[in-house]
């Protein structure tokens, strides 16, 4: 029998705990010999993964490192896979793993002696904290990180501008951490120079995981919110509103089709 390509999967958890990992994630773990992530994404791996499966933890900070050392285990012929939380082709490792591979001139096609890199998807955090926080997604959006650790802030500075003269709802990662506490308030600052104060915002924390939390306000706001790198805000665009609680960007269909009329079960509250 030919051997066949030697296996990575780079594997999204989920943003709602251990609750929301998928049967595919499931099945992946479960045949894994050697597991690579952040030790709080590992600790969520763990019911998943074979007794004897090898676990190397890293700091957030070192995905490169993570990336060389699966794609070298992989490559040695061991059941590899990283592990990533929400969704790992956004903002996380499926792109650093890839990076390293083409940067290498690897062979990843999946063919006889290559690496067969699978990336196996998971719920991201923008639409977990969007199911939060309402419906401020069911139009046009934008996901823009304010680490400028990788990214030059003057690139920010024109995506958070455009975005808002685009009109489009905004989904902010990464906006605050220890090391970067101006961000998230000169982000609004561009904001406002398109935006009103008043524009509906939300705010979620840790979705699906222990001390989880919601807060629906406004654009002009969020200067003051307690955020963290644990966080997503939402910002909506000039249509978004907000009805008991939720956030709604509507898609239009009451304009094009109005709303439904109440049948006489409904208008008797039945």
């Amino acid at each position: 029998m030919r051997p066949g390509p030697n296996q990575l999967d780079i594997i999204g958890l989920g943003s709602a705990g251990p609750s929301g990992i998928t049967l595919a994630a499931k099945a992946a773990l479960a045949k894994a010999k050697v597991v690579l992530g952040y030790k709080l994404y590992l600790d969520e791996a763990k019911p998943h993964l074979p007794n004897d499966a090898k676990i190397l933890a890293s700091a957030m900070t070192l995905e490169m490192k993570r990336a060389e050392l699966a794609l070298e285990s992989a490559a040695s012929g061991v059941p590899t896979c990283v592990v990533s939380g929400g969704d790992p082709g956004v903002y996380a490792m499926a792109g650093a793993v890839l990076e390293v591979a083409a940067a290498r001139g690897l062979d990843i096609s999946g063919g006889e002696g290559s690496i067969a890199i699978n990336v196996i998807t998971g719920t991201p955090s923008l639409t977990a904290a969007a199911a939060m926080l309402g419906a401020p997604l069911t139009h046009d959006f934008c996901a823009i990180s304010l680490s400028d650790r990788l990214t030059k802030w003057d690139v920010i500075k024109t995506r958070l501008d455009l975005a808002a003269k685009a009109d489009f709802v905004i989904a902010i990662h990464n906006p605050k951490s220890h090391g970067r506490d101006w961000q998230l308030a000169a982000a609004v600052d561009i904001l406002l120079e398109t935006l009103a104060p008043n524009t509906p915002a939300g705010i979620a924390r840790r979705c699906g995981r222990p001390g989880e939390s919601k807060e629906v306000t406004t654009l002009g706001r969020l200067k003051e919110a307690e955020v963290d790198m644990q966080t997503i805000i939402i910002v909506g665009n000039k249509s978004t509103f907000v009805y008991q609680g939720r956030l709604i960007t509507p898609r239009g269909y009451v304009d094009k089709y109005g709303a439904p009329e109440k049948n006489d079960d409904e208008a008797a509250g039945g």
